[in-house]
């Protein structure tokens, strides 16, 4: 008996249509918006380092999420995952998903963040200010499961950031954050930076850099700052891609309860555990430096450049260092930039403070 060919055509004009104008104007959004700055933090000239930061703050959304959510959006949606009229769903402590509001009310589907209670309210307004609707949990654990939850019983598509970071931006360049750095530096004393610090979220930022910069065979070294109660540290350290921790971040926007997938180990040559008043006291001293208010994940990125900085200042290296400004520290106000949180949380500044402003001041060769 012979057999005949089966065959089975699932083409949809109306949703290629669709999707055709999806990607468009998710690349249209890239094409409008400028490159973000990268700003010289004030160091004394005479000791041979500078310090950059890369301002991602000046994105439309606010933070340096904006191109990882512009990256998840244009991978969820030439992977036939987001469909029209269907939700996209996201497990995010706050910036990623003002950030994916932003892009799904661009190309008309509806956005639901899954969220920690405790997340910044000016975050969640800034979600809602988009279109997106906010489903907070008590327990910072359960987003994970409730968003896949929620995308199963809605028919909708769960965007995973923490798993799908590292592998939806193109490291290789293509206007990645990476490639951005380096053709700032150009024309800089110091082009190629000793060091890049970056802060994990999902580790996507991490890994992009770090990939680039073994791609295009440079000599710089990535360096990670965790914050307290998150386990990438302790993970990365004893290899253990199943630690854990048991509290959640304080520092919103990054430190993870788990090890993410899209978080890098191998990747990355170093990584430092900052104590939370480290990096609030670091956002409070660039504040006065640079004149702007920042969130404390950007804190804990300066506290450890500083620390390198003093390490290159006193072994007489010169040399440039690189690290981020995540996001405005007026989604902030309330928490970090606040005396009455601090004290509620039982964080003293104080100390890491006079350590930072005696060391800028050239009193001091180190920082703890």
């Amino acid at each position: 008996m012979a057999l005949h060919t089966v065959d089975v055509d699932r083409s949809d004009d109306a949703y290629r249509a669709w999707l055709k104008d999806a990607v468009r104007k998710v690349q249209a959004d890239a094409n409008r918006s400028a490159d973000t700055h990268l700003l010289r933090f004030p160091l004394p000239e005479d000791w041979g380092v500078d310090l950059y930061l890369k301002d991602e703050s000046t994105h439309p959304t606010g933070s340096l999420k904006h191109r990882l959510a512009r990256s998840l959006f244009l991978y969820g949606l030439c992977n036939g995952w987001i469909r029209p009229g269907k939700p996209v769903i996201e497990a995010s402590s706050g910036s990623t998903a003002v950030s994916e509001a932003y892009f799904a009310k661009l190309i008309g589907v509806p956005f639901i963040a899954v969220m920690a209670r405790t997340t910044s309210r000016a975050k969640i307004e800034l979600i809602e200010f988009h279109g997106g609707r906010c489903h907070l949990v008590d327990d910072p654990c359960e987003v994970y499961e409730v968003s896949a939850r929620l995308a199963e019983e809605t028919g909708g598509h769960y965007m995973d950031q923490f798993t799908y970071a590292e592998r939806a931006t193109d490291w290789r360049g293509n206007n990645n954050i990476a490639e951005s750095v380096f053709a700032q530096l150009r024309l800089e004393p110091h082009p190629e930076p000793a060091w890049i610090v970056a802060t994990a979220g999902t580790g996507g930022t991490s890994a992009t850099i770090a990939r680039y910069v073994h791609y295009m065979q440079y000599d710089t070294r990535i360096c990670v700052a965790d914050p307290e109660n998150s386990c990438f540290f302790d993970g990365w350290v004893n290899h253990d891609p199943e630690a854990t921790c048991a509290s959640g971040s304080r520092i919103e926007g990054i430190g993870r309860p788990r090890m993410e997938p899209s978080f890098v180990p191998g990747a990355v040559d170093r990584m430092m555990k900052v104590p939370d008043a480290a990096s609030i006291a670091a956002v409070r001293v660039l504040e006065v430096a640079l004149g702007r208010k920042v969130g404390a994940s950007t804190g804990t990125g300066l506290w450890s450049a500083l620390r390198i900085v003093a390490e290159m200042r006193a072994s007489g290296e010169r040399g440039s260092v690189v690290t981020l400004i995540c996001d405005p520290g007026d989604r902030y106000l309330d928490k970090y930039h606040s005396d009455a949180w601090l004290a509620g949380q039982g964080i003293d500044i104080a100390p890491y403070r006079t350590e930072l402003e005696d060391f800028l001041d050239g009193g001091r060769l180190t920082l703890t």
